[in-house]
């Protein structure tokens, strides 16, 4: 019998998970920044800011942002490590790749791009300062795998910042699952024409491990100094470890 995973609130083989993700990113790669803007009201900027400055990233080093999509964080990196250090943008998604190379190109930012899955990084141990995965962990069919592959490609004393929706504060908890679940996809609909995209995000936010749950895997991947931040009254959370 195949292994199965989740996919929103669905149950899929684990081998068609990706396939089936890789269509949603498709299909609103064009629009992903508009409606992050729309969604989050402009916070997921101050989110990603927030995550590199955590990172304690400075110039000179490498950094590996992966499932970096259109280039959010890879942009800020950039920035931050200067001429001397280096960022290398990836993604499994070609047309989100795509999107991030361009846009970075239209700010003078040209740094390496790799089509390349998370759970399986084309790069060697002990290479990068930092990794980041922003938004990305969720989707990935085996997320032990992953978290094993970013340890594993960080040198020594290098960190790794997984930035994700969270369990949100349970007094809130109503009035997000209204939004999440009513306005989300029309939101998707109206703005990207893609309705059921943002349905399995709201979904796939429920499915994913909560602070404390993440944090366990993390320590169970071999991080140390593990630690997790909660925005938006935890509808975000910033985690960060450290690999000795």
């Amino acid at each position: 019998m195949k292994k199965t995973t989740d996919f929103g609130f669905q149950q899929v083989p684990e081998d068609e998970k990706a396939q089936r993700v890789a269509g949603v990113f498709d299909s609103v790669a064009r629009r992903y920044d508009l409606m992050n803007d729309l969604m989050s009201a402009g916070l997921h900027r101050y989110w990603k800011r927030f995550t590199v400055e955590k990172s304690m990233a400075r110039a000179g080093d490498r950094v590996l942002d992966v499932a970096g999509g259109t280039g959010d964080l890879a942009r800020l990196f950039a920035r931050r490590v200067g001429s001397t250090g280096s960022v290398v943008l990836t993604d499994i998604n070609a047309a989100m790749l795509s999107v991030g190379r361009d846009r970075l190109a239209d700010d003078g930012i040209v740094l390496p791009v790799a089509l390349c899955d998370g759970e399986r990084l084309a790069f060697a141990s002990d290479t990068f300062d930092c990794v980041s995965v922003a938004f990305g962990l969720r989707n990935m069919t085996r997320k032990d795998a992953a978290l094993a592959e970013m340890r594993r490609v960080l040198r020594p004393g290098g960190r790794l910042l997984v930035l994700e929706f969270s369990r949100v504060w349970g007094p809130l908890a109503p009035v997000y699952d209204a939004y999440s679940f009513q306005v989300l996809p029309r939101l998707g609909q109206a703005v990207a024409g893609d309705a059921e995209s943002y349905r399995y995000l709201a979904e796939s936010i429920r499915m994913h491990p909560d602070q404390e749950t993440l944090k366990d895997m993390m320590l169970d991947a071999g991080f140390d100094q593990v630690e997790y931040f909660n925005l938006g009254a935890g509808i975000v959370a910033l985690h960060r470890g450290v690999k000795y």
